[in-house]
């Protein structure tokens, strides 16, 4: 296998699908591990966005996984080149595993910009243009702890014709092939794991091709591309998903690219899928929102009650959309306290939760903050919603463990922790 010492043990496989367990023995010298389900941790440049390291560390249960993309590091080849000592130590990044991904799935790229040799990627300067060769210099340079393989992965807009897939998923095995050859010859990624991606758009045999002949090759684990659009249909996602999961071996992680929603994350947990990417907390800080969904699967019945009065009296109609196929929309997980309706309400952005911002501040505080633009609102809101998700998926590692999937998901469905004043 390329280089990998990863491991992962499964301690419990719910309807079998649901996976739990723990990914063991990452990083270069095998002292990390990782519990699944679980979601990475979203940078720009090894930095969480709006937060400082020593703020960041004062959430407790990071991701011990730091997710960085060649979208934002390619233009800074040359100083990486010349600094020689990888990204973790350019970015000041300790105590974690460093793992590279080609897109950042916070941030919309143009399409049309792939070749048989060549994909791109979309830096603050423009477009860059990628051969293998250059892809696998750029890995040599940022010298990660784990890395996805070059693909193609451009299927996801609707319309896209089964050609175009099947060529897809062609191009993204041969890129595969190519950076496992360059792999193996390089001392520099010696112990580096390598994930490879899978591809095939919305059409079930292209899937399952592409799971297939991506199993053989000498993988660490599994990249899911191509399902981040929201144009597509939940159910056709998990079913596809689901399939090719079953292709996949048991002993290897599945990582899934660009879904984020919480309601989406735990089909997708149902379908098979072990990791996600944490990009989803800085959209909804972007839009000036807070995390207010439930996951507690084990309130007292006073609290239980109270949340689901607030329920039926409709009050989460205010919150947003789910079925809104734009990631850039306000979901109903999340409340918008730019509302004029906050900036007297003196309670925490979520009763209970236990974050720096929800123990010090109010909602009329933060409402304060975003009307007059100043940027302790973003920090505020980033460290509350990164302490929300993280804790949502907490609740989902508990919910396999006590077979209560169930309730979870009636849990974040059918309420959400909103309030009118």
């Amino acid at each position: 296998m390329a280089g990998s010492r990863m491991k992962l043990e499964l301690s419990k496989v719910v309807q079998g699908r649901c996976r739990l367990g723990q990914l063991k023995e990452m990083g270069r010298m095998g002292q990390h591990c990782l519990d699944i389900p679980g979601c990475l941790l979203y940078t720009h440049l090894g930095t969480v966005p709006h937060l400082t390291q020593d703020t960041l560390h004062t959430l407790s249960s990071l991701p011990t996984v730091t997710q960085v993309t060649l979208s934002n590091i390619a233009e800074h080849q040359d100083v990486l080149e010349e600094f020689k000592g990888g990204f973790k130590k350019f970015a000041g990044l300790h105590d974690t595993v460093l793992y590279c991904s080609l897109h950042d799935s916070a941030a919309q790229s143009p399409t049309g910009h792939t070749t048989n040799k060549t994909v791109s990627v979309w830096g603050s300067g423009g477009r860059i243009e990628l051969t293998v060769a250059k892809f696998m210099a750029l890995q040599r340079t940022v010298q990660p702890d784990w890395y996805q393989t070059m693909a193609d992965g451009e299927t996801w807009q609707t319309g896209i014709s089964r050609k175009r897939v099947r060529k897809s998923v062609d191009r993204s095995l041969a890129h595969l092939d190519e950076c496992l050859l360059v792999h193996q010859k390089s001392q520099e990624l010696d112990g580096v794991s390598v994930f490879g991606v899978v591809e095939g758009g919305d059409i079930l045999e292209e899937r399952l091709r592409s799971a297939r002949e991506t199993a053989k090759r000498p993988v660490a684990g599994f990249c899911l591309d191509g399902f981040q659009n929201g144009a597509m249909d939940q159910a056709l996602r998990s079913q596809l998903i689901t399939a090719v999961t079953k292709e996949l071996p048991e002993d290897k992680p599945r990582l899934l690219q660009g879904v984020g929603r919480p309601d989406e994350v735990l089909a997708c947990v149902e379908a098979g899928v072990d990791l996600f990417e944490g990009f989803f907390p800085f959209q909804v800080t972007e839009r000036g929102c807070a995390l207010c969904f439930l996951f507690d699967i084990t309130p007292d019945p006073e609290s239980a009650a109270a949340d689901e009065e607030q329920h039926t009296a409709g009050e989460t109609q205010l919150n947003g959309d789910l079925n809104c196929d734009d990631q850039t929309h306000m979901t109903r997980f999340e409340m918008d306290l730019k509302d004029k309706r906050y900036q007297d309400d003196f309670r925490p952005l979520v009763e209970g939760c236990g974050c720096y911002c929800c123990r010090n501040h109010q909602r009329a505080y933060v409402h304060h903050l975003l009307v007059t633009n100043e940027l302790l609102a973003g920090v505020l809101l980033m460290i509350h919603n990164t302490s929300h998700y993280n804790s949502f998926f907490r609740a989902v590692r508990e919910a396999l463990a006590n077979d209560k999937m169930d309730l979870l998901r009636r849990r974040v469905l059918g309420t959400v922790k909103e309030e009118s004043g």
